[in-house]
């Protein structure tokens, strides 16, 4: 084929034909000569016609061209050929939504270089001309999002798009539990959250070590409960006691004595605490 002549992107999309295929259309043209032109948009572009063009020239004959001067060629490419071809209602959904999310793109890039757009109507035709059940178009827009890899596999015929859509589903599930597992990270810990979201750390590592600064947190608030509860009531129940006339230095625990530095930083935390006590509301 002339590799000089470029293809519509829409048309690029179709399955080509294979060897069999093309050797029996070239024998076909050499026979009966070339009965339907090569169809150019435009632009110059194949519309319609790779197959007859690659036949044309496998078979030695000249091909004739014409310019398609009708509507949004996309949509005649799509719709000629969708129609010639002996492809599955699978096959056809996933390249008219393959080929409406190209034009959705196109359509975004013109926008944003103030353009409008031809991609626009394109991309809203080719939602409603081929005639195919929403819930085909449905399955492949999923496909196309949430498994873009086996895209061509279903437009090839290689996958069915029953198949591919289990595979999409699948994806998608994942996919959304790990969105809803993100979300709640960064609820508790915005700053994990972000590590995830820059690469730094997986989703599954984040997690593990939520887990762990959980447990420190707790462990550190169980040493503190014990001690505060060891220290508090005992010393609440000297207060007004003889207790305090009655210490000698000579008997305290070595590293353990009293001092007047040691009661004043006593009496330091135990306004600390009064205050903690306040500001959380505690009995």
């Amino acid at each position: 084929m002339d590799n000089t002549i470029d293809i519509h992107p829409t048309t690029s999309l179709l399955p080509q034909l294979g060897e069999e295929e093309l050797a029996a259309l070239a024998l076909d043209i050499q026979e009966n000569g070339l009965l339907h032109p090569i169809v150019l948009d435009p632009h110059g572009r194949i519309l319609d016609g790779r197959a007859r063009l690659a036949a044309c020239e496998r078979a030695g004959i000249e091909p004739r061209f014409e310019t398609y001067e009708g509507g949004i060629p996309a949509v005649y490419a799509l719709s000629v050929n969708l129609h010639r071809r002996h492809l599955s209602k699978g096959q056809v959904a996933m390249i008219t939504v393959k080929a409406r999310s190209e034009s959705e793109q196109e359509a975004r890039s013109e926008s944003e270089q103030g353009g409008r757009s031809e991609s626009e109507q394109t991309a809203r035709a080719l939602g409603d001309q081929v005639g195919i059940a929403v819930a085909f178009l449905g399955r492949a827009s999923t496909v196309l999002q949430h498994a873009p890899d086996l895209v061509d596999a279903v437009i090839n015929g290689t996958m069915g798009l029953d198949e591919a859509y289990g595979v999409a589903r699948e994806n998608k599930e994942r996919a959304n539990g790990a969105e809803a597992q993100l979300a709640r990270l960064r609820a508790e810990d915005p700053r994990l959250a972000d590590r995830v979201v820059e690469g730094a750390l997986t989703l599954q590592g984040a997690w593990a070590e939520r887990k762990a600064r959980l447990e420190e947190d707790l462990r550190q608030r169980r040493v503190a409960t014990n001690l505060l509860c060891e220290v508090l009531p005992a010393l609440a129940q000297i207060r007004g006691s003889r207790t305090f006339a009655q210490y000698d230095p000579e008997l305290a625990p070595p590293g353990r004595a009293v001092t007047r530095e040691v009661i004043e930083h006593a009496a330091t935390a135990l306004a600390e605490i009064a205050a903690v006590w306040k500001d959380r509301d505690l009995p």
